[in-house]
């Protein structure tokens, strides 16, 4: 047909057709662009694709699979071979996987266990002196002795910085070996001197990632076997650690007994954690770290941990809800410029010393955790005789605390239901239930 002769009626129906109706018809807002109906697999389009019925996938297990294995080499084999194809998922059948090198996890891969019986772990941790100085732009280290490690295994280094005085600490894998030498795979980039009484220990995340997106970690139980190995700061560690990333899910994983944090993401955004159980680390259950923007923080368990949820430096829009936070020194921690969070409907409860704190971080004009919402939640029996359901120090301010169940029901003794320190801001008190305290509210501000 000539294109003169197509219809205003035919063109339309086509711009329908292809998602331009609507443009044509005038019902998109100005700059709007139409909706994706029908997405294609594009070459370099990583935003739009089919929902297949079927991916690509690798099965991993102790006795039968496609790889066959229990250790980190295997696992990581899969993972390498599904990130090659660019993407898909890793089954990890039934067993116990004993790793001695984190997982380090690709773009566009799905780690998927097949329950708690998919259990990862490390066996036990060892430190030991380095004995020869090794400058910032190498690439090797000298043990004082070899022991146990050997090539492949992840490590930490740590030493004091000659300049500032201050404690480094450097990940690395051991990639060759000649006697008590090891390579590492990079360079140190930090100065390594026997004046900084630098050591290396067998410390590791099981699962970790840098510079990654589009991930989902689910089904599996990761087991830090805390009391065989030392503690690995929550920055740089945990069962999962990851570093900027973007749109990770973790889901129905068991995350425990790590010397560090159960689940830490470091400048990670739209990060979700649902229907995880984290519990017994020596630091902290879940750690939304410096920078990260928008977690979703939905039905998990955080039991018997330093700190239950640690909102870290900056962390913002977050939402922590329905989840249950029972057993840890301080349920809730939120503090350095962690602005604009809602947390909704959790149950804190038996927290050793403080329910929800609101830290007193003065490093600066004004990085109080200003501008959350505390709604609808259960706070039970916080901490000793002279303990704090929700502690608000420093000059914290434009808090919103309502509707919530603020509940003592052992003896009230000293304690306390909210307390506001005499700096805070504005803080807004709404329909919420206290009992059994001693005081229920302790508003310091009106003493000053």
């Amino acid at each position: 047909m000539p294109a003169s002769s197509v219809s205003r009626r035919q063109f339309l129906g086509a711009a329908l057709a292809t998602g331009l109706g609507s443009a044509a018809t005038g019902k998109l807002a100005a700059g709007q662009k139409p909706a994706v109906n029908d997405p294609r697999a594009t070459d370099g389009d990583q935003r739009f694709e089919p929902n297949w019925d079927e991916r690509l996938s690798i099965s991993v297990g102790t006795d039968k699979g496609d790889i066959v294995g229990s250790s980190d080499k295997a696992l990581q084999a899969a993972i390498d071979y599904i990130a090659g194809k660019g993407g898909g998922t890793v089954q990890i059948l039934p067993g116990t996987f004993t790793l001695r090198n984190a997982l380090h996890l690709p773009s566009h891969i799905r780690l998927l266990g097949s329950g708690p019986e998919t259990i990862i772990t490390k066996g036990p941790s060892e430190t030991v002196a380095i004995s020869e100085d090794s400058d910032w732009y190498d690439q090797e280290i000298t043990l004082e002795k070899s022991a146990g490690f050997q090539v492949g295994d992840g490590v930490v280094l740590v030493t004091k910085n000659p300049s500032t005085g201050g404690q480094d600490v450097i990940k690395r894998t051991l990639v060759a070996r000649s006697g008590n030498r090891f390579k590492l795979n990079d360079g140190l980039r930090k100065n390594v001197w026997l004046s900084g009484k630098p050591t290396v220990a067998s410390l590791f995340p099981l699962l970790a990632s840098e510079y990654t997106r589009d991930v989902v970690i689910e089904n599996l139980t990761l087991d830090g076997n805390r009391k065989n190995n030392t503690n690995l700061n929550g920055n740089y560690g945990g069962c999962i650690f990851l570093q900027d990333c973007n749109r990770y899910s973790i889901r129905n994983v068991t995350a425990r007994n790590y010397n560090g944090d159960g689940i830490s993401f470091q400048i990670c955004h739209d990060v979700k954690v649902e229907n995880c159980h984290s519990h017994d680390h020596e630091g902290l259950g879940v750690h939304p770290g410096s920078g990260s923007q928008r977690p979703l923080i939905q039905n998990n368990r955080f039991e018997n941990n330093h700190i239950g949820l640690f909102w870290c430096w900056g962390v913002k829009y977050g939402l922590a809800e329905k989840n249950q936070l029972t057993g840890n020194d301080i349920g809730i921690s939120i503090g350095h410029n962690d602005t604009d969070n809602v947390m909704r409907e959790n149950i804190v409860a038996d927290s050793k010393q403080v329910g929800i704190l609101f830290r007193n971080d003065a490093r600066g004009k004004n990085f109080w955790a200003n501008r959350n919402t505390v709604v609808k939640n259960q706070i039970l029996n916080s901490g000793a005789a002279n303990g704090v359901a929700i502690d608000i120090t420093g000059r914290t301010s434009d808090l919103v605390i309502k509707e919530n169940l603020i509940s003592e029901q052992r003896q009230p003794m000293q304690r306390t239901g909210i307390r506001i320190g005499p700096e805070a801001g504005k803080i807004e008190l709404a329909d919420n239930k206290i009992e059994g305290f001693m005081k229920s509210i302790d508003d310091q501000r009106q003493a000053t």
